[in-house]
């Protein structure tokens, strides 16, 4: 009967799956016809633009050579018609001086016939038709403003659609995640000459497979990439995974998206608990700093939102990793007195973790590392079995300080920018790295070199039992003894914040 119920569970819970997978498709499948229906209306429109735009030029085109053929038969109509005109009138005032030659021929007066053949003889001699040319200024041949539009005719009955770069393809063997850094690569079916750039595409994503309609994150885009490659860098790993997608550009034109990838993040994120800080200090959900004016107010404020177990926070309930996770921190009570202390939200009790504390660099005092979870709420930070951490002392001179069971070893370095946390629950190994400048974490910790071990100064083994104990991320700002308000200022401790990198199963 077990077996029976067991097999069936297995085949109800794939039959959900199956049906999720489903419902996912139907739902691409209904956001593809809406695309279609758009993408379509949006070429056809830009068709009909770009037609538009060409009948627009031809018209403007004609409208300018017509211009010119009327330009060019008004000059030379006005030449021929002045030209027609003077001959006209050269011709009248020759036929008056041949009727008067005529006139004087057929006269028989002799005494006045000397002078008046002069007379003609000086009047055809400044004849304006002996003074004109008789070449036309200007010809009527036109033939120099003829068109032929026949290759222009070939090219437009060429046209077509714009060549679309063929699609990548991602390949996810050869692509990297570590360190919060993301290295994607792609290939492409054949070399294309004409592709311009590359379009990549990553969104966060807590579902391993193909993307989901409906996401809790957008797409990101990163444009004008050059080469079959790109690295992220800077990203904060908060949540299982990330999809990617790339795809080609021409100069005119877009190709298709490739298949989108998923990778696995290796997310450990965690936010500090607030219910569990000293009344003194303002805790938000990646920050810390020193509240002068903390106290019962804010007791009230933080004890309305306490609860006794923090499952459903952000930085857990992103994080189901495919082993086994950190588990959330039980409910405890406030840190008080002098241990100016607040704890992460999030367990550890399985697997190996990284994390860095950045800092301001004029913070006065404050220590970092990992806890016991019997650390008492009285208890400061290293003073204690219970605990280890670095502190930093920035009063009167600066110090680097490693503590553990009230013992104090001075670290002979210069301050760094951060501070990181390696934890090997597994194995009892806790390592605390005085600079971000290393690429920390699991899959390089055999691999450093002696100049790196020299770097991070302190490898401590703290033989976690991984069957009895739980170890908590712990922050504390000044553990030394505050007299007055004034020994912390709010922009002493204002910059201090957690940042997740690195982890492993």
């Amino acid at each position: 009967m077990g077996d029976q119920k067991e097999s069936l569970r297995k085949i109800t819970h794939t039959l959900a799956m199956k049906n999720e997978e489903i419902s996912n498709f139907v739902c691409t499948l209904k956001q593809n016809l809406d695309n279609l229906e758009a993408n379509s209306n949006r070429v056809q429109e830009d068709m009909e633009s770009e037609f538009t735009s060409l009948h627009a030029v031809l018209d403007e085109m004609k409208e300018s050579m017509v211009t010119r053929i009327k330009q060019e038969k008004a000059s030379r109509t006005y030449e021929l018609q002045s030209q027609l005109s003077a001959c006209s009138k050269a011709l009248e005032s020759s036929e008056e001086l041949l009727e008067l030659a005529n006139q004087t021929l057929c006269s028989s007066e002799a005494d006045g016939f000397t002078q008046a053949a002069k007379d003609i003889k000086d009047s055809v001699t400044m004849a304006p038709a002996f003074r004109l040319s008789l070449k036309a200024k200007a010809s009527d041949n036109m033939s120099h403003l003829m068109v032929d539009f026949s290759h222009e005719r070939g090219m437009l009955q060429g046209l077509k659609f714009l060549p679309v770069p063929a699609t990548p393809e991602i390949q996810v063997s050869e692509c990297q995640v570590l360190d919060n850094t993301v290295s994607v690569v792609w290939t492409l079916p054949e070399p294309d000459s004409k592709i311009d750039h590359y379009i990549l595409e990553h969104r966060r994503t807590n579902h391993e497979g193909p993307p989901r309609i409906r996401e809790d994150y957008p797409w990101m885009v990163v444009e004008g990439i050059r080469e079959l490659e790109h690295t992220l860098t800077g990203l904060r790993f908060d949540t299982r995974y990330l999809t990617f997608r790339v795809r080609a550009c021409n100069k005119a034109v877009a190709g298709e998206f490739s298949e989108p990838v998923t990778l696995e993040t290796h997310a450990f994120n965690f936010k500090l608990d607030s219910a569990s800080a000293h009344q003194n200090l303002k805790v938000e959900d990646l920050s810390v700093e020193w509240d002068s004016c903390g106290g019962k107010i804010q007791d009230i404020r933080k004890e309305k939102n306490r609860t006794s177990s923090p499952m459903h926070s952000p930085a857990r309930s992103a994080l189901m990793s495919p082993k086994r996770a950190p588990t959330a921190r039980p409910g405890r009570d406030r840190f008080t007195a002098e241990s100016y202390t607040v704890l992460a939200d999030t367990v550890i009790d399985a697997g190996q973790q990284y994390w860095e504390v950045r800092f301001d660099k004029e913070s006065k005092a404050f220590a970092v590392g990992v806890a016991l979870r019997n650390l008492g709420r009285f208890d400061q930070l290293g003073k204690s079995g219970a605990s280890w951490c670095i502190h930093l002392n920035n009063w009167l001179q600066q110090s680097l300080t490693a503590k553990h069971n009230n013992k104090a070893r001075t670290l002979d370095c210069p301050i760094p920018n951060s501070i990181g946390v390696y934890v090997n629950y597994d194995e009892g190994v806790e390592r605390q790295f005085l600079s971000g400048d290393w690429p920390a974490g699991p899959q390089r910790g055999a691999e450093r070199s002696e100049e790196e071990q020299q770097h991070q100064q302190l490898q401590r083994q703290p033989h976690l039992d991984p069957c009895t104990e739980h170890s908590w991320m712990t922050l504390q700002l000044c553990s030394t003894t505050v007299t007055t308000a004034d020994d912390i200022t709010p922009a002493s401790a204002k910059a201090i914040s957690w940042k997740s990198y690195v982890t492993a199963g």
